[in-house]
């Protein structure tokens, strides 16, 4: 994993990638991160995902409820997403919420031998300075806990390896 972060006072930006490696073709794992309806079972802080009408520009929108939590503080947020390539090899996502707070998903997908598939992901996160520390956290552990359970979730043993 790899991050890094930097501000200018009134807005911060912060970036962390991972890889995750699948038995299955890079166009099984495209369907799969896509389609936002399906994060729910992948991503631990979504409690629902609701598809709308394509925003212009999007080749898919989604409105999208998380449960966060600060400290003993229990609380739900909700973010608009687009997918703006949907691509076998390239995945590219915008998230946005109020408060000026965007999150830009770039996902590579690549071939390997014996059928494997390398996710190559990188979250940029931009928000108001006093939230990005916060948001930033949640945002960088959820993801992570999602990219643990894509890979369990591509690589079934009922998954047969992709024919050539």
């Amino acid at each position: 994993m790899r991050q890094t972060t930097a501000g200018d006072g009134v807005l911060s930006s912060g970036t962390f990638s991972y890889t995750v490696q699948a038995r299955c073709s890079p166009a099984e794992a495209a369907a799969m991160l896509s389609d936002l309806t399906r994060q729910g079972e992948l991503h631990p802080l979504i409690v629902r995902v609701r598809r709308v009408p394509p925003r212009p520009g999007a080749q898919a929108s989604y409105t999208i409820n998380d449960r966060l939590a600060a400290g003993p503080l229990r609380f739900r947020t909700t973010y608009h997403a687009d997918v703006l390539i949907s691509e076998d090899d390239e995945i590219v996502m915008v998230a946005r919420q109020w408060p000026a707070t965007t999150v830009r998903n770039h996902t590579r997908l690549r071939a390997e031998p014996d059928g494997l598939v390398r996710i190559d992901v990188e979250i940029t996160m931009t928000a108001p300075t006093p939230l990005f520390r916060y948001a930033f956290r949640q945002a960088q552990a959820a993801h992570l806990a999602l990219a643990t359970r894509l890979g369990a979730a591509l690589d079934r043993t009922d998954n047969p390896p992709p024919t050539a």
